[in-house]
């Protein structure tokens, strides 16, 4: 059994989206503009509204994936299709935008803290220009998997006999969020053939005898399987996981294809107000 090593390290770095939004994104920075499958990682957190209520107006995506997940605090999305919904404390929506979606996130207030991940998932070039779809599940449609000092949940996948119930067809992504005790250790298996990272937000790890902190991403190198070891104060990190598209990425702020012509045809679309023609597909738990 091969374990998997850390290959790069990245830090993440404060950056400013929608409406003055500042989340800190590791993954569609200078240090590692992809990861073949995925194309960007934010972490928004945050117990001041003045920091986030503005939230992120209509805005426009094409050609990828947008995996939303609430650690906390709760969202209101809308899109130029008339669907809507309120992704609550602890839930997660995938969002297909392909051919064209414009939509908003916008923050509600509860309590004041507003926590949790987005994450791009690049499309292949046959699907990238076809009908939008949505999945959205509540907390309570993700299994747990508990033992003492470690606890995870599985939002995508399979982790110790229990399945995660987005489904992403392409790159079949795997996403747990994992908690751990002091010294907790924690491992899984991934296959061969996968993309991984891990990305930490609370306490700090140990993968492969490196050392990984609060608010890094650790790409991970090839094998079996992946063990983290919690440091003196815990941690709580997400593990995600999927299998590479392995075609050309042509990317411009939110439209994600495979040749710059595809951009700029997504540009004029966008312009001309042809950039949204098809429904979504829904699901809810």
């Amino acid at each position: 059994m091969t374990y998997r090593e850390v290959r790069q390290l990245i830090p993440a770095q404060e950056i400013t989206e929608g409406a003055g939004v500042t989340v800190r994104r590791t993954l569609g920075t200078p240090a590692r503009r992809n990861l073949d499958p995925f194309l960007l990682l934010d972490h928004f957190s945050s117990d001041n509204p003045d920091d986030y209520i503005a939230g992120f107006p209509d805005h426009p995506h094409r050609g990828f994936v947008t995996f939303t997940y609430m650690l906390d605090g709760h969202m209101l999305h809308r899109d130029s299709m008339g669907n809507q919904g309120d992704l609550q404390s602890g839930g997660a929506q995938w969002m297909k935008a392909a051919g064209g979606v414009i939509h908003s996130e916008m923050p509600q207030q509860s309590a004041g803290l507003m926590r949790g991940f987005q994450l791009w998932i690049n499309l292949p070039a046959s699907d990238k220009l076809s009908a939008p779809a949505y999945q959205e599940f509540s907390a309570a449609a993700f299994p747990v998997h508990r033992e003492p000092g470690l606890e995870v949940k599985v939002l995508s996948g399979e982790h110790a006999g229990l399945c995660g119930p987005v489904e992403d067809p392409h790159t079949r992504v795997q996403y747990l969020d994992v908690s751990l005790e002091p010294g907790r250790r924690f491992e899984h298996d991934l296959p061969v053939t996968h993309t991984a990272f891990l990305h930490v937000f609370e306490g700090a790890v140990e993968v492969a005898g490196t050392g990984v902190p609060a608010h890094s991403l650790a790409v991970l190198d090839t094998g079996e399987r992946v063990g983290v070891t919690a440091g003196e104060a815990g941690a709580r990190l997400i593990l995600v996981a999927g299998q590479p598209i392995g075609e050309p990425i042509a990317q411009y702020g939110p439209f994600v294809m495979n040749t710059q012509d595809e951009i700029h045809q997504a540009m004029r679309d966008y312009r001309d107000g042809r950039l949204v023609q098809q429904r979504a597909d829904v699901i809810r738990d």
